[in-house]
């Protein structure tokens, strides 16, 4: 009976490790993708950044869980719909079930922000970051909701933390340019 409960054991724990090396390469290819698109972005004459913009993005939405998706999905429609309780409402699910997925967390971060509870979405925003720290969008989101608080240097820091990530984005640019022209008291 011993023997049998030492074997049943070792067989689970060849099995567990037979999935985690199945699933390291896989997770491994996907950040190595990641960093290649970001090398790409990165590069100062990025005609097509556009392209790779939606490439990473579309790679921050899956969350591996067709579930957790749905769930994102239905927070996004809400979103667009005008409905942000409900958008809310499918985010939190999203991010109580799946804490480790960036971009629900970026996702209710957006809506926070459209009820204008920057409390909220700065708490958010700080869960996308700890988890994707290149998360230009985020990175974005916060310099929009510090310069809206009136904390512009602050603001222009977050800009600036974006635009290291993401250099190609005009808005992001311009409000670069317009805060540091603000905050510096001078031309550039």
């Amino acid at each position: 009976m011993e023997r049998l409960r030492a074997l049943s054991n070792l067989i689970v724990a060849a099995g567990l490790v037979f999935l985690t090396v199945l699933a390291v390469p896989a997770a491994a290819q996907q950040d190595e993708t990641l960093n290649e698109l970001f090398a790409e972005l990165g590069q100062p004459d990025a005609q097509d950044w556009q392209i790779i913009e939606q490439e990473i993005m579309s790679s921050w939405s899956k969350s591996g869980s067709a579930a957790m998706d749905l769930l994102l999905e239905r927070g996004i429609e809400a979103m667009k719909a005008g409905e942000m309780e409900a958008a809310v409402e499918h985010l939190s699910a999203l991010t109580d079930h799946a804490p480790d997925f960036a971009e629900g967390w970026n996702a209710r971060a957006t809506a926070f922000f459209h009820m204008e509870e920057f409390g909220a979405s700065i708490s958010d925003i700080r869960h996308v970051l700890a988890l994707n720290p290149r998360h230009f969008g985020a990175l974005s989101g916060l310099g929009m909701i510090l310069e809206a608080l009136g904390e512009d240097a602050a603001a222009l820091a977050a800009y600036r933390a974006a635009l290291a990530v993401h250099p190609h984005r005009p808005g992001i640019i311009e409000a670069e340019e317009r805060l540091a022209r603000k905050v510096t008291g001078r031309e550039l």
